[in-house]
């Protein structure tokens, strides 16, 4: 069956704020969802979303698939048991900023750790926006919230070089508004066998309105960022003229026909290098030095938990001679009691 993106929206009205990043995030999936169940050749009832707490967690109950909203922190830790128990489903993950990188931070690296194949959607906000507004662990340093009146006193993770510390296999990186690189990013995350990471840079119109209008606002998004595409030149800018170039192992942004610079100089994006170096300077790239690294930037294979647990336990059980409860009550010693 050909499935349309109606037939991933639920019966259920979205209680999201107007303007909420959020809703372009569902938008993205629910249209890139029909592309997959085709290419994966996946009925509806293979999909389940997955959630903890926060804004970014109503989500399941807006699509039209099997859903779960777990506790604060845990949806990570959900997912995985759902994978392992039935390697058949494909298994999305909705959680935010501080639900996966601060109460649910521990569950969060090791599923990337394992590799286990599910896929993360992290709605990233900085700022705890259902608890009304404090700081959260990617707000910028010197951020005032109600729980920082004179400006946060810690430096915020970076989600990917988190990512890329596990040793993650695949992370993506966009914005709400995109919503074409979005559904592309999905539809990528999908065909990854693997734990994949996508971080969506979401505003919130409440609690942190421009959260990243450096570089989302469409005046100024082509020039301050860069998006990536697997065997494509890192070529970016309003008029296409600046590129990425590496200049004694450190990436530069150089322009387009300046210097003697020509578009065969400018670097070609590998997202599927096994080498660790480059993706991690290309998520640590920040504006304004440089264009912030938008797409697919990191995607490549390994073993997964959830293969590895399987393959395990058929070889235990070949190997076994013990293959019920029966055979296992009346094996080795025995006694009777009278």
């Amino acid at each position: 069956m050909k499935y349309t993106a109606q037939d991933f929206k639920s019966n259920q009205e979205v209680r999201w704020c107007p303007g909420c990043g959020d809703h372009s995030v569902l938008a993205s999936l629910q249209r890139a969802l029909p592309q997959v169940a085709e290419e994966r050749g996946y009925p509806m009832e293979r999909f389940v979303f997955v959630s903890g707490i926060g804004c970014s967690s109503r989500l399941p109950y807006y699509m039209n698939t099997y859903g779960f909203h777990g506790i604060h922190g845990r949806a990570t830790a959900i997912s995985t048991g759902m994978k392992v128990a039935n390697p058949n489903l494909s298994i999305w993950q909705a959680t935010g900023d501080g639900d996966a990188l601060a109460i649910g931070g521990n569950h969060f690296i090791h599923a990337i750790r394992r590799n286990i194949d599910i896929n993360i959607v992290l709605f990233n906000n900085r700022i705890y926006g259902l608890t009304k507004g404090q700081y959260s662990p990617t707000s910028p340093l010197g951020k005032i919230t109600k729980t920082s009146p004179y400006g946060t006193v810690e430096h915020p993770f970076n989600p990917g070089a988190l990512v890329m510390g596990a040793r993650g296999t695949f992370f993506a990186r966009s914005i709400d508004s995109e919503l074409k690189l979005n559904q592309e990013i999905f539809v990528a995350s999908a065909r990854h066998d693997g734990c994949s990471v996508t971080e969506m840079l979401v505003n919130c119109v409440i609690y942190n309105d421009g959260s990243h209008r450096e570089i989302s606002d469409k005046e100024v998004r082509a020039d301050r960022t860069i998006v990536l595409r697997h065997g494509e030149r890192m070529i970016f800018g309003k008029d296409r003229n600046k590129g990425l170039v590496l200049v004694n192992k450190e990436l530069k942004v150089v322009t387009i026909g300046e210097g003697g610079v020509t578009e065969d100089d400018i670097l070609v994006h590998d997202a599927h290098t096994a080498d660790m170096g480059m993706p991690s300077m290309l998520i640590d790239m920040k504006w304004p030095e440089y264009p912030v690294a938008l797409g697919v930037i990191r995607d490549v294979p390994d073993k997964t938990y959830d293969d590895n647990v399987r393959d395990q336990l058929e070889d235990v059980r070949a190997k076994s001679t013990i293959h019920n409860m029966d055979e296992l009550l009346h094996s080795g010693s025995t006694w009777e009691v009278k």
